[in-house]
């Protein structure tokens, strides 16, 4: 009987093990979605490795600010521009794509943010990785009513590769002179007051612009 006990307290036990796997493995695909690739991720470490996974999942900030590569992607129009095109402007860059829920729900608040605090010194880039290219980014910019973020596409996938994205949405804090100060795995509300506080402090804006009220977004025409 004794033995008969244990054995059930062990499955019962094995059980619960699975139930809270899956419990944080479904969490953590609501947070972000997986890149699938084939090819190998560069072997530099771009993703801070400090910390817990779920802390991994805020913005964190680096010790040091470090290069980005000179990521490559093209406009509504088809025309092509670097990071370095940004050079001198604060950066939000921001990884995502159409068939990525997470990111879905996450672009109404980087479109508000773009809104606020966009102009000379300060864009928030959405760099899309669909491989339908500016078409597929333009209809549903139009599906809900973006109207603040420009159109940038990257439908090679390249940009997540030299960034070690292992996941979308990712997003780097970038400063003026082009290098990483943060980055965040997952989707966030940007236009928080909490997080554009941090945006203000760790990419050094001014203070004074406040965010916009959410209001219904109307579709563009």
């Amino acid at each position: 009987m004794i033995h008969t006990r244990s054995g059930s307290t062990s499955a019962r036990r094995l059980a619960l093990g699975i139930a809270v796997a899956g419990t944080v493995t479904a969490v953590l695909v609501l947070a972000f979605v997986m890149i699938p690739t084939t090819t190998r991720l560069p072997e530099q470490s771009a993703v801070p490795t400090s910390g817990t996974l779920a802390n991994r999942l805020t913005l964190v900030p680096l010790d040091s600010p470090r290069p980005v590569p000179d990521l490559r992607f093209v406009t509504a129009e088809g025309r092509t521009l670097t990071l370095e095109d940004f050079r001198g402007r604060a950066v939000v860059l921001n990884i995502w794509a159409t068939w990525c829920v997470p990111c879905r729900v996450e672009m109404p608040a980087l479109d508000r943010l773009q809104a606020a605090l966009g102009g000379d010194g300060f864009e928030v880039v959405a760099l899309s990785i669909d491989r339908g290219g500016p078409p597929a980014v333009e209809a549903f910019y139009k599906e809900i009513g973006l109207r603040s973020l420009n159109i940038y596409v990257d439908p090679t996938g390249a940009a997540s590769r030299a960034l070690n994205a292992v996941g979308i949405p990712t997003t780097l804090l970038i400063d003026r002179d082009g290098r990483e100060v943060a980055r965040k795995i997952g989707p966030a509300e940007w236009d928080s007051p909490e997080l554009v506080g941090a945006i203000r402090r760790h990419l050094d804006l001014p203070e004074g612009t406040d965010v916009a009220p959410v209001v219904a977004p109307t579709p563009r025409r």
